[in-house]
């Protein structure tokens, strides 16, 4: 079954207004965002990831095009009533290190406490569950500052689950976070979707996660423009090399994903199987090495516990790198 459209764009053009001139950034351009998907997008420095997300969330009015949230048109949601349909999460670090990580959760209950902000039962209930769903109900009384960079990141997100929103906008939720955290951050997003039903939309340079993480992508470029779809479709009608491939980069489509273009300068034949033998040709190659079955010049062996070099034994794939430099 098709999912729910949550968010339709329409011959969208964003940009700044100046005086007797607009600058335009991207568009025209109409696409979709599902429920319980998410959607990653994906484009080089200056493509304008970022004002397509703050459009988007209505911080900066579009040049031209319709946004429409939950069946409504953008313009027509009240400040209130957009913080109940959108949560949003800048890579901003916003001054809340007064707080505690339940009080910093907790303003994402202000659309609905009223003026003074108070929250009750029912509130701190939505708090907690937040909490508990991202993994951060045992730092409830962390002061913020004291929480690393991957901790403050989920702290974020659930205060944007705490309002309750059906969609969700980030700006490169990931950035500065150690690889594990980003794929940590990345599956918590996913899941998100899934089990909330959330229409969640991020903007990433993370471009392998994203390809293995994504339900759809939005790839933006300034010449190419946009383009969407899933991460398989994109690979398979040559969206991904038009859009990323450059001078030694390759996009192997049969894998999904991007590989340095070595230029070998000398081959080498390469006997065994497995993993080692595969990390040896790896290593190889990155020294400018290739591999040639029919090559009978350098023959290297690789078995099941050590290495040898046209014969001559070695414990380590540097030491079949440095012997194979030698030789070639």
């Amino acid at each position: 079954m098709k999912p729910d459209v949550a968010v339709v764009v329409s011959q969208l053009v964003t940009g700044y207004r100046g005086q007797g001139h607009d600058t335009v950034v991207s568009g025209p351009f109409s696409a979709e965002l599902h429920s319980g998907e998410l959607t990653c997008l994906l484009g080089p420095n200056g493509a304008g990831k970022s004002t397509l997300l703050r459009t988007l969330s209505a911080f900066q009015t579009p040049l031209r095009g319709d946004i429409s949230i939950v069946g409504r048109s953008l313009d027509s949601y009240s400040e209130t009533e957009l913080a109940k349909v959108i949560g949003v999460v800048l890579t901003d670090k916003i001054g809340v290190n007064n707080m505690t990580v339940a009080q910093l959760v907790g303003l994402g209950r202000s659309p609905y406490t009223g003026f003074w902000g108070t929250l009750g039962d029912d509130d701190r209930e939505v708090v907690d569950e937040a909490m508990t769903l991202v993994g951060i109900a045992e730092l409830r009384d962390r002061a913020v500052q004291s929480l690393s960079d991957g901790e403050r990141q989920k702290a974020m997100i659930a205060k944007a689950l705490a309002q309750q929103t059906p969609v969700i906008f980030l700006d490169e939720p990931t950035a500065f976070l150690d690889y594990p955290s980003k794929v940590e951050i990345m599956r918590l997003l996913h899941s998100l979707s899934r089990s909330g039903g959330k229409t969640i939309f991020l903007s990433t340079h993370d471009l392998e996660l994203a390809l293995q993480i994504a339900d759809c992508i939005w790839l933006m470029d300034k010449k190419l423009g946009i383009v969407t779809g899933s991460p398989e479709d994109l690979s398979l009608n040559g969206s991904m090399s038009r859009y990323f491939e450059r001078d030694g980069i390759r996009f192997d489509m049969d894998a999904g994903v991007f590989h340095i273009d070595y230029r070998p300068g000398c081959s080498v034949k390469v006997t065994g199987c497995g993993a080692r033998c595969n990390m040896v040709r790896k290593a190889l190659l990155r020294n400018g090495v290739g591999c040639d079955e029919s090559s009978d010049d350098v023959v290297v062996e690789v078995g099941d516990d050590d290495y040898s070099v046209n014969g001559c034994k070695v414990a380590t794939i540097a030491e079949v790198v440095n012997e194979v430099m030698r030789l070639c």
